[in-house]
């Protein structure tokens, strides 16, 4: 990576304008644009390069916590003046590096930086890098002369980073500048994904009843569990509702016809297997007399099927059934069994039991 001579940029920005904001209608015209790229809520900007602070103490005047960062002495105490009483802080620091530590921001904003970056390219994934899930960095740039960086190929080094690039050109507000320009001059607000809403598997668990004994199936050629005991089960799929799913899974794997007013409500548990992402289950008990005689209708899944005392349940069993009967048996109705990554999927009698039980509440009384 080429490195940067930041000490002279450092003394020929010392020198620079305040690059036209100091007339009130240019002030006014980057305050409004500044509206529109930033959040609309009270958010965290980092101002890499701020020069004097004029964008900063835009920024904070529109109730943003301003973080700036120049290089140049003069500059930080310019702009430490200028924002003044914001509650704003300016650090003295390289724009490529801000001196932050492990601080995260929802914006970095940066006007007439990048073209300056040898690399800008690994300068803009560790500006990424500082932002939190669903930040935005906001880039003024443009060509002068010659100098400087098109949209396109600005653009091109932000597509891996962002969800979506908004380019907005300001060479045609003369408002912006002071005075009518020809070259080109825009904006790229570049958009972060958003942290995804947490989302869980849900399963659906049948304790199938025949007095004293549960019916239990035999995994096989699954991948997870294989030869080891487990109650009908399955996934509820997209716009189903968990008893439907019940419905379906039983019918599916032990041929049992089964309405949804012949299941009652018996364990919900929420479960995490070793090394596995959270999911809940929702144990159904169901009567034998209503739902017929079972029988193994997937052979590629399941090696036998056969009833077994509920108080004398197999020793090789998955781990995360086992618990959802113990905990049925005992006549709980709520439990987290929560796996740690070097645990078994398989019950294991000597192990630790990772089942918690969550106490019911009186509902109100």
């Amino acid at each position: 990576m080429t490195t940067i001579d930041w000490n002279a940029l450092a003394g020929t920005f010392d020198q620079e304008p305040d690059h036209g904001l100091a007339d009130p209608l240019v002030r006014r015209a980057w305050a409004d644009r500044l509206r529109q790229w930033l959040p609309p809520h009270p958010s965290d900007v980092l101002d890499l390069g701020c020069g004097t602070g004029s964008l900063s103490l835009l920024a904070a005047e529109q109730g943003h916590r301003v973080t700036g960062v120049d290089l140049s002495p003069g500059m930080v105490a310019r702009a430490r003046a200028k924002l003044a009483g914001t509650g704003a802080e300016i650090i003295e620091g390289t724009a490529d590096r801000p001196p932050v530590g492990e601080r995260r921001f929802d914006v970095v904003l940066a006007r007439h930086v990048v073209w300056l970056l040898p690399d800008f390219e690994a300068v803009l994934r560790h500006w990424a890098s500082l932002l939190r899930p669903g930040g935005r960095l906001v880039l003024v740039e443009g060509v002068w002369g010659g100098d400087g960086l098109p949209a396109e190929r600005l653009t091109e080094a932000l597509a891996p980073l962002a969800e979506r690039i908004h380019h907005e050109p300001l060479s045609q507000d003369p408002a912006l500048w002071g005075k009518a320009v020809d070259d080109e001059r825009y904006a790229l607000v570049a958009c972060t994904a958003a942290p995804r809403r947490h989302t869980e598997v849900i399963d659906v668990h049948l304790v199938l009843r025949r007095g004293d004994e549960v019916l239990l199936a035999r995994r096989a050629n699954t991948g997870y569990g294989d030869g080891l005991w487990n109650g009908p089960s399955g996934h509820v799929e997209d716009g189903e509702d968990v008893r439907a799913a019940m419905v379906r899974e039983a019918a599916e794997e032990i041929g049992v016809e089964l309405a949804p007013g012949d299941l009652r409500a018996a364990l919900v548990m929420q479960h995490r297997g070793p090394g596995g992402r959270p999911r809940t289950g929702w144990f159904f008990e169901a009567d034998h007399e209503a739902a017929g005689e079972p029988y193994n209708r997937e052979p590629d899944k399941c090696s036998e099927i056969a009833w077994h005392r509920l108080d004398a349940l197999p020793g090789d069993m998955v781990a995360y059934c086992r618990a959802g009967l113990e905990a049925y048996r005992a006549g709980e109705r709520f439990v987290v069994h929560w796996h740690e990554d070097g645990d078994s999927v398989a019950y294991d009698a000597d192990g630790p039991d990772r089942a918690v039980v969550l106490p019911v509440s009186r509902g109100g009384r």
